[in-house]
């Protein structure tokens, strides 16, 4: 289980009991839409979020896109959790919602093999796995992931650019993160990779600014933290899939998505990378910014409003 897996499944046992849910049209964000349906054309497309910024950011990017194109949108925005939101989804109150696809996949089925395989495998699995109410929208570039990262001077002086660039000089280097990733990732990264480190240390929050006093060499810390842009780091590429796929993937209600609104989202996803999305993270976790502005100014940027 990633360390974002274990993230989310913290907060879902808190937030499954919790009442208190925003909504953009009030009264019980879970409840379907009061007058509307998530039908196709005409209809009101259900826009989900689970609570946590970057998944409102992109709910709101796909809200903006929609509207802009004269799909009617309802926002419930900052629902919960995963287990809240794909029964919803399945059952027609949401039409859409931002996934992550190798996480989506781990939720329906944990040793499923294809978890290291790729952004098209993760799917090609996720197809088969899916009610019948539900489906797949094109998947993102952008990714919010585990990574090895490393300084800019690092990856400059031992010339790295992805996981297996490690090989031969792990041995010199001291790693990081939460305290789990430890068990969890030393013997992946040593099957995957050949990679020994010469120590381990649980540096968890204090991860990247780590990394930049040189406490630690490498650290795992997710893609689109926006630490990675503001204390200039660098995160390894991943050739060999040792952390699961975690591609943003619309997943919808397939009754409520017309060929329009699929045509929309598909767009967005085709404009969406890691880098940009850790910027827009920036913007939103570091200077406060409104989600739903930040949401629109990307959107001009990338001719889709």
């Amino acid at each position: 289980m990633t360390a974002r897996l274990i993230r989310t499944a913290t907060a879902a046992a808190l937030l499954l009991g919790a009442a208190a849910c925003s909504s953009s049209s009030g009264g019980d964000p879970l409840a379907a839409p009061s007058g509307s349906s998530a039908g196709g054309s005409g209809k009101t497309v259900v826009i989900g979020s689970a609570n946590f910024p970057e998944n409102e950011l992109l709910a709101s990017i796909y809200s903006q896109a929609l509207k802009a194109k004269g799909v009617k949108v309802e926002e419930k925005f900052n629902i919960g959790s995963r287990e809240v939101l794909y029964g919803q989804l399945k059952s027609g109150g949401l039409t859409v919602l931002p996934e992550y696809n190798g996480a989506l996949l781990t939720y329906l089925d944990a040793k499923n093999p294809a978890l290291t395989g790729g952004t098209e495998a993760v799917n090609a699995a996720l197809v088969l796995k899916l009610p019948a109410e539900l489906a797949l929208l094109d998947s993102s570039a952008a990714q919010d992931n585990d990574s090895l990262t490393v300084s800019a001077e690092t990856a400059a002086k031992y010339n790295l650019k992805s996981i297996a660039d490690l090989a031969g000089k792990s041995a010199e280097f001291v790693i990081g993160g939460p305290p789990e990733f430890k068990n969890r990732s030393e013997p992946l990264l040593k099957d995957t990779y050949g990679l020994t480190f010469k120590e381990w240390k649980p540096t968890g929050e204090t991860t990247a600014n780590a990394i930049k006093d040189g406490s630690i060499q490498v650290g795992n810390v997710f893609t689109t933290d926006p630490k990675i842009v503001t204390l200039k780091l660098v995160s390894l590429t991943d050739p060999k899939n040792a952390f699961s796929t975690q591609n943003i993937t619309p997943l919808v209600n397939k009754a409520g998505v017309d060929a329009t609104a699929t045509a929309v989202l598909n767009k967005v996803s085709a404009k969406l990378d890691t880098a940009g999305l850790a910027e827009l993270m920036k913007r939103v976790a570091v200077d406060k910014a409104d989600p739903a502005a930040v949401a629109k100014d990307w959107l001009k940027a990338n001719s889709l409003i």
